[in-house]
């Protein structure tokens, strides 16, 4: 009688039985995985392809398009942010002439999107008149930005606008090329505005008549929403704010000559 084999070569024995048979030929393995059996991938689409299609060619362009518009709005951001005041801005008047920002150093300024057709026209126009009357010989001037962005309601032309606003409400003060206050076609002027001061719920400028206050150096020391009554702004104090620094500057070399005197 043959010995028994021992229990290992028998375990081996039926795993060499059960690979022969479970395992694929190599043809099969090439049909099912491609010309290796050992390298090749299994046919069909890649996941990746799968994930990403081709698209077409207006989708890549929008792709790669956006990002450049999006660097280019930066860009603009960072330019306006960039300066260090009003002052450092050139607009254009209602006749389409350049206005140096400059020319108004020294002066309190408030700054406003207005618009001829809006609920808030009357108030805003008939207090902005007197409010400029008030101060006007004091070293305050009112710059007037139309807008047409909050439901249509500047649609006239610049010669419109002026002749609307002087004739019904006597303003004295300058009226501006028409401009954007929002998007991506926002005026310089604009974009510093609000990087300068923040509204509520953010940078965008909410309506017409929000208001800007900025002081003698170009500076923006306070944003108004466009409820807020011209009267109730206090111009005064930012007057007098600007003042009492122009006497310090003044005095202050005085004192230091006077020191340096003394201890001489």
């Amino acid at each position: 009688m043959p010995p028994r084999p021992a229990p290992f070569l028998a375990r081996l024995r039926i795993l060499s039985s059960t690979a022969a048979v479970s395992l694929p030929s190599s043809s099969a393995a090439a049909q099912r995985y491609g010309r290796h059996p050992r390298f090749a991938s299994p046919v069909g689409p890649s996941p990746l392809r799968a994930r990403f299609p081709r698209s077409s060619s207006s989708a890549v362009s929008q792709l790669v398009l956006r990002p450049i518009a999006a660097g280019f709005a930066l860009f603009s951001m960072a330019a306006a942010s960039s300066a260090a005041s009003v002052h450092d801005f050139t607009v254009k008047d209602a006749s389409g002439k350049d206005v140096d920002l400059s020319t108004y150093k020294g002066k309190v300024l408030l700054i406003v999107n207005v618009a001829s057709q809006c609920g808030l026209t009357n108030s805003n126009y008939t207090e902005l008149s007197q409010l400029y009357e008030k101060y006007k010989d004091q070293g305050f001037e009112i710059l007037a930005f139309p807008c047409n962005q909050f439901g249509g309601q500047e649609p006239g032309t610049n010669e419109e606008i002026v002749q609307f606003v002087c004739t019904r409400f006597k303003a004295e003060y300058p009226i501006f090329d028409k401009v954007d206050v929002n998007g991506d076609n926002t005026a310089p002027i604009y974009k510093f505005l609000k990087s300068s001061k923040g509204g509520l719920f953010g940078e965008n400028i909410k309506w017409n008549f929000s208001k800007f206050l900025v002081d003698k150096e170009g500076r923006v020391v306070e944003r108004y929403a466009p409820t807020t009554s011209p009267l109730s702004i206090e111009v005064s104090s930012t007057l007098l704010k600007g003042y009492q620094e122009a006497a310090w500057e003044f005095l202050n070399p005085l004192a230091l000559t006077r020191r340096t005197t003394a201890l001489h």
